[in-house]
C-alpha cells in the first residue's frame, strides 16, 4: 500500500501553528528548489522570452550556426533537396515540424523524414541514408533534429555520397564527434527548442518567399517537446515551457485543435499535465506501434478533414498502446521475485515499442530498477528504467561485453542484446547491483515541502502557488502535509471505486480532499483515528462555485 512511503519534510517555518505570512511559505518553496538569490528568484518568476535568449548563453556556438546558415543559403540558391531528419518521439516530431515548416515557408526544396522504429531504429544510420537516397536521389543536405551527435558512421557514409550533414541535438556527446558540416549542440535545452532557435536565426538571415504556410511560430511545439522529453523545468527550459504553453492555449493549428477535441482538452487550461498525459502519449503512440510520420502530418496539416482523421487515428493507436502496455505489465508482474533487487523480465510476446513504458510501470509499482526485454530470434531489444540513487546506464556499461550498443542516462537506458546472453546478463547485473541497492535506496520516498495547518490554506496562498507553474521535473508541484486531521466523511468514487473522497477537519476548519488510486485506504479510516495527509492544494470549480480542495499524494494514521 502507498502508506509504505517514507515522508521526507524538506522545509520548516518557525511557529507553524500561527497564521503565517505567505512570503515565508514561498521562501521555503523556493529554497527547496535551490532558488535562493534575488536574481534566481526574478528569473524563476519572470523567465526571459525564448526570443531574447542568446545562442551563446544556451551553450550553442554561433560559428556553427553561421556555418549552417551559409550552407542553407547555398542549398536554396542551387535548389538542392534538403531533408530534415527527425526522431519518433514527441520532442523529435515537434523539432521536425518546427524546422521543416520554416524551411518550406522560405521556399526550400525540403522534405521531413522520420525513421521507422522497428526497421531503422533510433538516429541517423546507414539504412536510413540508403532509404533517403532511394526516395530522393538528388539529396545534398541532411539536417538532423533531436539526434545525430553520436552518428559518426552514418555521417561518414553521407559524406562519401556527397551529402552534407548539419547536426542539431541535445544528447550527450560521445568520445569522438561526427565529421559533420556543422554541429548545433547543447544539453541545456531540448531538441525541439534547439530547432526553434535555429529556425529563428534562419528567418532573420535567409531571404525567403514567406508563403505563410505556418499557423504559428512553432513555440507551442517547442514547449510540447521540452515537457514531453522530461527536461528540467528550470532555467531556459522554463522559458520555453512557460511561453510555449501560452501559445499552445491559443493555438489555431488544426491538428492540435482536433487532438484536443479527441483527448477532451479545453484550450485555456492546458498545462504540463495535459502535455505529459494527454498530448505527448498520443504523439508518441504512432512511433511506438506503427510509424511516427502520421503524428508529424497531424501537426503540420492545413486541412481540417485530414486533421480530424489523423487525430482520430492517433487516439485509436494510443488506446491500443495502453492495452498492450497493460498486457505486458500484467504478464511481467507474475515473474517479479520478492528478493529481486533489479527486475529483469524477458519474453517473446513483449512489443518492442512499449517495453520502456512497461519498465516505468514496474518501477512505479515495485520501486526497483527494471529492465524489460523483447525477446527475438538472435538479437533482443531491452529498455531500462531506474530509481533515484542508482545510475542505470553506468551499471549497464560495466557489462559492455554482454550487450550490443545502447545508450541513455542515469534514470533510463536502452540497448540490444543477443537472446542467448540474457541469462548471463541478468546474473551479472544482480552481482553488480545488489550491493549498491541498499534498503535506504529501495525505500519509497515522498518529498514534502512543508507542514501546514488548514488555517494557512487560502486563495491568497493558492494564487502564489500558481506562480510556480509550469511545474514538472526539477520544479515539482508544491506538496504540503497536515498532521492529526479528523476524517468527518469518507467514501470511494470512480468507475472501479478506486478513488478516495474525503471530508477532513482540523481546528474547526473543514476541507474536501480527493485521492486518486487511494481507495484501498477506506477500510483503515475510522472516526476515532486521526490521520496525516500529504497533498497538493488545488482549486475546484463546481456549478460555478470555487473552493479549495486537497489532491492527496499519500496518507497515514497519525502516530499521536
Amino acid at each position: 500500500m502507498n502508506n509504505q512511503k517514507k515522508w521526507e519534510i524538506l522545509g520548516k517555518i518557525q511557529n507553524p501553528k500561527s497564521k503565517l505570512q505567505i512570503e515565508k511559505i514561498v521562501k521555503v518553496l523556493l529554497e527547496n528548489r535551490g532558488i535562493k538569490t534575488k536574481k534566481d528568484k526574478e528569473e524563476f518568476f519572470n523567465p526571459p522570452n525564448p526570443e531574447n535568449i542568446s545562442l551563446e548563453i544556451l551553450g550553442i556556438k554561433r560559428l556553427e550556426v553561421e556555418k549552417a546558415i551559409e550552407r542553407l543559403k547555398k542549398a536554396k540558391k542551387n535548389n538542392e533537396k534538403v531533408i530534415v531528419y527527425g526522431d519518433y518521439d514527441a520532442d523529435g516530431i515537434c523539432a521536425t515540424a518546427v524546422l521543416w515548416e520554416t524551411l518550406y515557408e522560405m521556399g526550400f526544396d525540403v522534405l521531413p523524414y522520420i525513421p521507422e522504429r522497428f526497421s531503422e531504429g533510433y538516429g541517423l544510420n546507414a539504412e536510413s541514408i540508403e532509404n533517403i537516397k532511394i526516395q530522393n536521389s538528388n539529396v545534398k543536405l541532411i539536417i538532423t533534429v533531436d539526434n545525430g551527435i553520436v552518428a559518426n558512421m552514418a555521417v561518414d557514409i553521407a559524406n562519401e555520397q556527397g551529402i552534407d550533414v548539419i547536426i542539431t541535438d541535445h544528447h550527450l556527446m560521445g568520445r569522438k564527434l561526427p565529421k559533420a558540416h556543422s554541429m548545433i549542440h547543447t544539453t541545456k535545452i531540448g531538441g525541439a527548442a534547439i530547432a526553434w532557435k535555429l529556425a529563428k536565426e534562419i528567418e532573420k538571415k535567409v531571404k525567403g518567399q514567406r508563403s505563410k504556410v505556418k499557423s504559428s511560430n512553432g513555440l507551442e511545439l517547442a514547449a510540447i517537446g521540452t515537457i514531453a522529453d522530461q527536461m528540467p523545468l528550470t532555467g531556459f527550459n522554463r522559458s520555453f515551457a512557460k511561453y510555449g504553453l501560452a501559445e499552445l492555449n491559443h493555438s489555431v493549428r488544426l491538428g492540435l485543435e482536433e487532438l484536443f477535441r479527441q483527448a477532451g482538452i479545453k484550450k485555456g487550461s492546458i498545462g504540463t499535465y495535459e502535455v505529459n498525459f494527454l498530448i505527448a502519449p498520443r504523439l508518441n503512440a504512432m512511433g511506438r506501434m506503427e510509424h511516427a510520420i502520421e503524428s508529424l502530418r497531424l501537426l503540420c496539416t492545413g486541412n481540417r478533414e485530414k486533421a480530424e482523421r489523423l487525430a482520430r487515428r492517433l487516439n485509436e493507436v494510443n488506446q491500443d498502446r495502453q492495452r498492450v502496455v497493460e498486457e505486458v505489465v500484467l504478464h511481467a508482474k507474475g515473474f517479479v521475485a520478492n528478493d529481486q533487487r533489479v527486475i529483469v523480465i524477458a519474453h517473446e510476446s513483449y512489443h518492442e515499442g512499449v517495453i520502456g513504458l512497461a519498465a516505468s510501470k514496474l518501477v512505479e509499482e515495485f520501486h526497483r530498477p527494471a529492465i524489460v526485454i523483447s525477446k527475438k530470434a538472435g538479437v533482443a531489444k531491452a529498455s531500462a528504467r531506474s530509481i533515484p540513487g542508482f545510475n542505470i546506464i553506468e551499471t549497464i556499461r560495466k557489462m559492455e561485453s554482454l550487450i550490443i550498443g545502447g545508450g541513455g542516462h542515469s534514470m533510463a537506458a536502452g540497448f540490444s542484446i543477443e537472446t542467448k546472453k540474457i541469462k548471463a546478463f541478468s546474473q551479472k547485473l544482480s552481482e553488480i547491483s545488489n550491493p549498491l541497492l541498499t534498503d535506504e535506496i529501495l525505500s519509497k520516498r515522498l518529498k514534502i515541502d512543508l507542514v501546514l495547518d488548514f488555517a494557512q490554506l487560502d486563495f491568497d496562498l493558492y494564487g502564489k502557488l500558481t506562480d510556480f507553474e509550469p511545474t514538472g521535473i526539477g520544479n515539482p508541484k508544491p506538496i504540503f502535509a497536515t498532521e492529526e486531521v479528523e476524517v468527518v466523511g469518507a467514501r470511494v468514487v470512480g468507475r472501479e471505486s478506486n478513488h478516495l473522497k474525503l471530508r477532513l477537519k482540523k481546528a474547526g476548519i473543514a476541507i474536501d480532499a480527493i485521492g486518486f488510486g487511494l481507495g484501498e485506504f477506506l477500510p483503515t479510516l475510522t472516526p476515532e483515528k486521526k490521520i496525516d495527509v500529504a497533498y497538493n492544494l488545488e482549486e475546484n470549480i463546481w456549478n460555478g462555485n470555487k473552493n479549495l480542495q486537497l489532491k492527496l499524494k499519500d496518507l497515514k494514521i497519525s502516530s499521536g
